[in-house]
């Protein structure tokens, strides 16, 4: 038997905290802040453990106090101090009552009119209902998904949205992420230490040359 427990800190980490830690430099962390509060969605990839769940935090914080935040997830993970906080949470079926799936939390979001989404974790089919909201003018959204890199999480996106089952062409799931998403960060750990690899801007899609157009912001070269 094998039994994990998850700790979490009882002091709320800020973005000073990561900067100090080496995590990612002030620069970055100036215009992370500018982007949540310029409303653009952001995507945290990386691997598990991490940390894409603390920045994700972190830079939930920076959301202005007076908007309304909707947090979906499997698990109850993320700390955000806020005064109009809506959780929901998915659950398994029990004692003859259904299941609660991401995708159906997803669905019901918008009755709640939330300002902001924030989606734990991106892992499967879900990843359709998310894109048709950021696709219908739903800005702000901050969620997470692992991959080894900032390009390959879009690779991951896409490999997600296929899973709906949804008879989308390719190439038009790849532009749909292409207008929707507008920042992906890579976290990494390497030997105990967690920082910020990569920033990348997601300008657009070629469907001819099937190539997103990707403008790097930041780029922590390998020591």
């Amino acid at each position: 038997m094998t039994l994990t427990i998850r700790k979490f800190n009882a002091r709320h980490l800020g973005m000073a905290d990561l900067i100090c830690n080496g995590t990612l430099t002030e620069e970055v962390g100036r215009r992370l802040e500018s982007a949540i509060l310029s409303r653009k969605n952001l995507l945290i990839s990386g691997g598990t453990g991490t940390g894409k769940t603390t920045l994700l935090n972190i830079l939930a914080n920076f959301i202005p106090k007076s908007e309304r935040i909707l947090v979906i997830e499997d698990t109850a993970e993320i700390q955000i101090r806020a005064p109009n906080l809506v959780r929901f949470e998915a659950r398994g079926a029990e004692n003859g009552l259904p299941a609660v799936t991401i995708r159906d939390l997803l669905k019901a979001s918008l009755r709640h009119r939330p300002d902001r989404i924030i989606l734990g974790e991106i892992r499967g089919g879900e990843a359709f209902d998310l894109l048709q909201l950021l696709n219908t003018g739903h800005s702000g959204t901050l969620s997470t998904v692992h991959a080894n890199s900032a390009s390959q999480a879009l690779s991951r996106f896409t490999t997600c949205v296929l899973q709906s089952e949804m008879d989308l062409p390719y190439r038009a799931i790849k532009s749909n992420i292409a207008d929707s998403l507008d920042l992906i960060l890579q976290i990494e750990r390497r030997a105990g230490r967690r920082f910020v690899s990569e920033v990348l801007e997601v300008l657009g899609y070629n469907p001819e040359s099937d190539h997103y157009n990707l403008a790097p912001i930041y780029i922590q070269k390998e020591e």
